[in-house]
């Protein structure tokens, strides 16, 4: 286990999942769900908290790619030890003139999620969902559950898995 959270499998505690993320959850093999402070949602106030490693907590962030007057949305997962490299790795991935973090109203409206529990269970189709080499390899981590109220433990595996994951080196 990791920290000091009662996990419990992820299907039959939906109570703890925003209503994307129930629905897609159980695509996702040997998912976890534990109840938490909303308070304490924020990584570094979680991690503190429950004793979970910042190196086995992941971060989802929502971008927003602009190339040509269009407008594309996309999540990126990393560890809670590195950033993302949005201007450079994702705005080239994604083939974008501008990549910038998408607006909380934004990304919280387009996911159906809370902001500061926004995850890449659940994410609209057609989004890409961009997860760090070091995330996808990780044995077990931990992530939002689509509300501030409650976390996620999955394999690293199992987010590269995800309808429309791509596995980069996304860190810097």
């Amino acid at each position: 286990m990791v920290g000091k959270l009662d996990w419990e499998p992820a299907a039959g505690r939906t109570d703890l999942l925003a209503d994307p993320v129930a629905a897609a959850i159980g695509g996702v093999p040997d998912a976890e769900a534990a109840g938490i402070d909303p308070e304490l949602a924020d990584t570094a106030a979680f991690c503190e908290r429950y004793d979970v490693p910042l190196e086995a907590s992941a971060n989802c962030v929502v971008v927003a790619a602009k190339r040509g007057g269009e407008v594309t949305y996309a999540a990126c997962m990393v560890l809670a030890t590195d950033r993302a490299d949005v201007n450079g790795v994702v705005r080239k991935h994604l083939g974008a003139r501008k990549v910038s973090f998408a607006p909380m109203d934004q990304a919280t409206s387009l996911t159906g999620m809370e902001y500061g529990g926004i995850t890449p269970v659940g994410l609209p189709s057609g989004w890409p969902i961009l997860v760090d080499e070091a995330v996808a390899a990780a044995p077990r981590v931990v992530i939002g559950s689509g509300l501030r109220k409650s976390k996620i433990l999955l394999p690293g595996k199992a987010l590269a898995g995800l309808p429309g994951a791509e596995v980069i080196a996304l860190a810097q």
